[in-house]
């Protein structure tokens, strides 16, 4: 019976959602080291992971410092892709004129690098925090559109003319039925964009800046200094995961009916 509820705990803790993503980067970790020392992979090639760790832990307080001007950019573009991604896509689900003019645009402008044009943000707005927040919001902006643009178009259209037919105005039909049932996609839209506002972020940084993750970045490669820079990769994907998992807790708090978070659905794998 012992033994019964032991294996269940170890099942169950297992199962538990940061344990296979931790279990997985343990083993990419060993794999790394170990293709280094079968492989005499010299150190100006790729740092061993020992190497980075040593950095982590000896320049963590300037790492940290420097990773904030990357998150307010961060931040600061994906609100920004959410506070204007959402607006729109409504308009584009709901009027074909505007989808015909608008939509093709922003699929052209997807095709822009925007390291290209990050350039012309340093001139216009000079070499503060805007020139990052602007490159962040691009890069948001176009996932946020076009899942909400998804959802929105989704809607059961039976629903709507049952909610209208039961004298509902446009505004509570739309709280009641389609702006509930676009969640999802929306949420699924603001995931993505919260990731690419961080590469946005740094690209940003690239192009001109005097801190920032970005910067550490360009230091570090222009010396070779390969523990440091794949430290401040190692920063970087931390900021991501974070902020992808406030995205998701968020989601959770807000349409926690929906299926996606069922977890007995999520973990019967």
């Amino acid at each position: 019976m012992a033994e019964s509820q032991s294996a269940g705990s170890v099942s169950k803790a297992l199962n538990a959602a940061w344990i296979r993503p931790f279990l997985f980067l343990i083993f990419i970790v060993v794999a790394w080291d170990l293709a280094i020392r079968l492989f005499r992979i010299p150190a100006y090639q790729v740092p061993a992971p020992a190497d980075v760790v040593v950095v982590l832990w000896q320049d963590w307080p300037e790492l940290l410092r420097q990773a904030w001007p990357t998150t307010y950019a961060t931040l600061g573009g994906f609100l920004l892709s959410a506070a204007f991604g959402i607006p729109i896509a409504m308009l584009i689900a709901g009027s074909k004129t505007v989808e015909s003019y608008v939509y093709p645009l922003l699929v052209f402008s997807q095709s822009v690098p925007k390291v290209a044009i990050a350039p012309l943000f340093v001139v216009w707005f000079g070499f503060g925090i805007v020139p990052k927040v602007i490159s962040a919001f691009l890069l948001g902006f176009f996932p946020v559109v076009v899942s909400a643009v998804q959802g929105f178009k989704s809607v059961d259209p039976d629903m709507v003319d049952l909610a209208r037919a039961m004298q509902g105005s446009r505004f509570q039909v739309f709280c009641a039925v389609n702006l509930p049932h676009a969640m999802p996609s929306i949420f699924s839209g603001l995931k993505v964009s919260v990731t690419l506002a961080v590469v946005g972020a740094v690209v940003g940084e690239f192009v001109g800046s005097n801190s920032g993750i970005g910067y550490v970045l360009q230091r570090s490669i222009g010396t070779f200094d390969l523990p440091t820079m794949f430290a401040a990769l190692v920063i970087l994907a931390l900021l991501g995961v974070v902020l992808f998992w406030i995205v998701d807790r968020i989601e959770r708090f807000v349409i926690p009916w929906h299926v996606s978070q069922r977890e007995d659905i999520i973990f019967a794998a």
